[in-house]
């Protein structure tokens, strides 16, 4: 059964999310209210402005019900402000910035630092076979990085090598999956191609 992916359209890189999906063969759809959020079997959380989706999610009515459909085990992906997000735990927020939980990890924001320290690396990602010899291509942009990790997550990416080497970018918890960087604007399906195979073995 081809799953139905939903896309969190509220603020961000949602139309980069939806054509990777789409060019994956499954059913990519925008998600801006609770009846939508029902139609889906999992969701992207975009990369964007992790203060700003916060704000939107409670406008739209939307936090509770993605809280709730996490606690029952839907399959979710954060890239960037989505890992921000899915995070249990945040340094750095605003007064007042919640995240919607289900990943058992503290992210610091804007970690890596401002817009023009937004940086290129290679990476090698559990979970993506072939990224050992063919490394994962990863853009990061003000991101995030994850600074602690509790026992119920599974780092599956660090930095390699550089300034940042050995900063966890990338979280595996269950059905839900987590990347500092944006894999979206690539061209490489591959971190999407992991998820829908996640999404694909919940069903």
């Amino acid at each position: 059964m081809s799953p139905t992916i939903g896309v969190l359209a509220l603020q961000g890189d949602v139309r980069e999310h939806v054509a990777v999906l789409t060019s994956l063969g499954v059913d990519a759809v925008g998600v801006r209210r609770p009846a939508e959020l029902d139609a889906v079997d999992a969701l992207v959380i975009p990369g964007g402005e992790s203060t700003t989706i916060d704000k939107l999610l409670r406008a739209f009515e939307l936090d509770e019900p993605v809280r709730e459909r996490l606690r029952a085990g839907m399959p979710a992906y954060g890239s960037c402000a989505g890992m921000i997000l899915l995070a249990d735990r945040i340094i750095g927020g605003i007064d007042g910035q919640r995240t919607l939980g289900g990943v058992d990890i503290t992210v610091r924001r804007n970690a890596f630092g401002r817009q023009v320290d937004s940086f290129e690396t290679d990476l090698v990602i559990d979970g993506i076979e072939d990224s050992a010899q063919d490394p994962v291509h990863a853009v990061f942009i003000r991101a995030p990085w994850v600074e602690e990790v509790g026992p119920a997550a599974t780092v599956v990416g660090r930095v390699a090598d550089g300034p940042a080497a050995g900063r966890i970018v990338a979280v595996r918890q269950g059905p839900a999956l987590v990347t500092s960087f944006h894999p979206e604007v690539t061209g490489d399906p591959r971190v999407h191609r992991l998820f829908v195979q996640i999404v694909r073995d919940s069903l």
